[in-house]
């Protein structure tokens, strides 16, 4: 599956084209290394999502095409969060 649509579906970021600007941005990982928005994602992998303040890593532990919102959360493991503490200011 895509990384655009992965993150999409799973909702760890609300729209694909969102998805696809962040990742082309560098600001996503695919186990240790940069990752574009065709970027295949399968099970097992771990993503490193930056965004903003935050950078999040989760493990995929579900592939699906579609899902509800109460699904969505099932198909990711959070592994770490954490807030990034930069003087910039980032929007």
């Amino acid at each position: 599956m895509r990384l655009d649509k992965f993150l999409k579906v799973s909702r760890l970021i609300k729209r694909r084209t969102l998805a696809k600007e962040v990742s082309d941005q560098g600001r996503i990982t695919i186990n240790g290394k940069e990752a574009k928005a065709s970027s295949t994602v399968k099970l097992g992998d771990e993503l490193t999502i930056r965004l903003g303040q935050r950078t999040v890593t989760a493990r995929i532990d579900r592939l699906q095409e579609t899902s509800r919102k109460e699904e969505a959360a099932e198909m990711y493991t959070i592994v770490n969060e954490e807030r990034n503490s930069s003087n910039s200011f980032e929007e």
